[in-house]
């Protein structure tokens, strides 16, 4: 039977950086390493939001990525 197992995840705050001459958003990001696999997605965006308000950029989402393995 196979299993997921999880590797590491990493926590991306995006901010508005502008916009383009043909009026698109233009997108930022600032990524942190090292989120615990037991992080809650409540303590998560609390945290990377408080991050967040460190920037002189408008503040857009926050998103989590993580990398699992599969191993049978």
């Amino acid at each position: 039977m196979a299993t997921i197992d999880f590797k590491s995840a990493v926590g991306r705050i995006h901010f508005d950086g502008g916009t383009t001459d043909e009026g698109k958003l233009i997108r930022k990001s600032k990524t942190y390493r090292n989120i615990a696999a037991g992080a809650t997605a409540e303590n998560l965006y609390k945290g990377l939001e408080e991050l967040a308000k460190l920037s002189s950029m408008p503040f857009i989402e926050v998103e989590k990525v993580e990398t699992s393995g599969v191993n049978n």
